[in-house]
């Protein structure tokens, strides 16, 4: 396939590749943004973590037959050094790797665990007003009876970075809910250049990781680090939560999907029969063979056994009951 090329109107999307579960997850990616997004404007760029001193195992793409197939949707593997981070902490290959893009055009990064399910370029994005998924839990912060408060801390962020904490707030959420302070799924975000946004990105999550304020005493910041520092990125830059319209990403345009067996349970049936469209083809069937999950939920057949377990029409309003019902009847795998 011949690679898009890049122009003055060129957007960039942005997922991590390495060796094991995302390397057949940027595959799955691949494969769902040819056949999703024709738009020429859009290129695909799979951030590809160097062997190094944080690496202690080699995080390259392999075997050599899965990267061919990932360059052969149009994927171009974008190595990168990992400086910060490393096996000690993976997700920040999303911060790092926003550097190897080329400084200045518009970027849009996603999780690997993520399909395409629409044209991204039906999407009506503003480069220069930032968000990132709503599709998100109160994970973070985890509130002690005694400790501070939601406002306690996150305030101590927003004063850490001269951010006004003020006007992040959502009014018409209660005092103390999750929901008032601003917060993000870090499984998708955007900006007009990713150096800036990256800088600011890395400068503020080693900031919280180094010294963290001491309203986070007792927090913990693994793994949600990278949840942590993404809304007062966006807020510094300019963005915040409604800069986007609802039901375009994590909606009809991608899905978040995080595992099989929780794709299987919650997603539509247009997203499952999109993902068994896309990994039918003989030559991809046995390369994502190679993952057992894939294997055993796609081409085995168990995702519809978990899938005959929900309505999806009710489903609960968390994911941990979803997780624990497929546990229970012995389906979970990741």
């Amino acid at each position: 396939m011949a690679r898009r090329q890049a122009g003055s109107d060129t957007v960039n999307v942005l997922i991590v590749g390495q060796m094991g579960r995302l390397a057949y997850e940027a595959l799955l990616f691949a494969l769902s943004f040819k056949a999703n997004t024709p738009d020429p404007r859009f290129r695909l760029f799979v951030a590809e973590p160097q062997p190094g001193a944080l690496w202690p195992n080699d995080p390259t793409i392999k075997p050599g037959e899965l990267r061919a197939m990932i360059e052969a949707q149009g994927g171009e593997i974008l190595p990168f050094e990992s400086k910060h981070f490393g096996s000690n902490y993976p997700f920040g290959n999303k911060i790092e790797a926003l550097f190897a893009l080329p400084k200045g055009e518009p970027f849009i990064f996603f999780d690997t665990d993520t399909l395409i399910t629409g044209n991204l370029g039906d999407v009506p994005f503003d480069f220069a007003r930032p968000t990132a998924s709503r599709r998100v839990e109160g994970t973070w912060p985890q509130i002690e009876l005694y400790g501070p408060g939601y406002s306690e801390i996150w305030k101590s962020l927003y004063d850490r970075f001269d951010l006004d904490f003020e006007s992040s707030l959502d009014r018409s959420q209660p005092d103390e809910y999750w929901r008032r302070y601003m917060y993000f799924n870090a499984g998708f975000f955007f900006y007009k250049c990713p150096h800036e946004f990256g800088q600011c990105f890395l400068d503020m999550a080693l900031s919280i990781r180094d010294d963290p304020p001491d309203a986070l005493v007792c927090q913990p910041l693994s793994p949600w680090l990278d949840q942590i520092a993404l809304p007062l990125v966006i807020h510094k830059l300019g963005g915040g939560r409604d800069t986007l319209p609802e039901g375009y990403i994590d909606g009809q345009t991608s899905v978040h999907y995080r595992n099989m067996p929780l794709l299987y349970a919650r997603e539509s049936d247009g997203v499952v029969a999109l993902l068994e469209q896309i990994s039918a083809p003989n030559q991809v069937k046995k390369l994502l063979k190679g993952y057992e999950p894939f294997k055993r939920m796609i081409y085995q057949k168990r995702g519809h056994k978990v899938r005959a377990l929900f309505d999806r029409e009710n489903l609960p309003s968390r994911e941990q009951p979803i997780r624990q019902k497929i546990k229970k009847n012995g389906f979970w795998m990741v």
